[in-house]
């Protein structure tokens, strides 16, 4: 668990700390997403008394196995991510997060979030990634093949009914 000791800072207007953590990605309760990510995944930044609140702004790096959405190839990829968050010393001052007991403030529900968020919708090896091909499966990236791929126009199907009618 990843807990910043504020109560340090409370006193201390303007004042700010830097933090690092390491945990598994088991323990921020990722659901099935855990068992994507390889290693440890690294939290650092910095806590800030604001007066009115505790100003939380850091990165997120976990590295992530993936499957090619086009060409089905496996690859890892090291992913950055930026967090801010406030945290308010009063209750009703500001919408408070779960985490905060007025002396510590627990940074896992906001890096699992972080986490959550980021996760792209598709994955591609390559920005350029040319995928399968349709007829035999190969992969386009390795080399080309013979197949003949070129599908028709739906739309013009009745006018190629009548070319092969003559």
């Amino acid at each position: 668990m990843m807990k910043l000791d504020v109560a340090a800072l409370a006193s201390a207007p303007g004042e700010s700390r830097e933090f690092t953590f390491a945990v598994t990605p088991e323990s921020l309760d990722l659901g099935d997403s855990a068992a994507a990510y390889r290693g440890a995944v690294r939290v650092e930044g910095t806590v800030m008394d604001t007066g009115t609140s505790f100003r939380i702004v850091g990165t997120v790096r976990a590295v992530r196995a993936f499957v090619c959405d086009r060409c089905l190839a496996e690859g890892e990829r090291e992913n950055t991510y930026d967090f801010s968050e406030d945290y308010a010393k009063t209750p009703g001052e500001a919408d408070e997060t779960e985490g905060y007991d007025g002396e510590t403030i627990v940074l896992d529900p906001l890096v699992r979030d972080t986490l959550l968020v980021a996760e792209p919708l598709r994955e591609l090896c390559k920005s350029d990634c040319k995928g399968l091909c349709p007829v035999c499966g190969q992969n386009l990236n390795e080399g080309t093949c013979t197949c003949n791929t070129f599908v028709p126009d739906p739309r013009l199907a009745a006018l190629e009914s009548l070319l092969k009618n003559d």
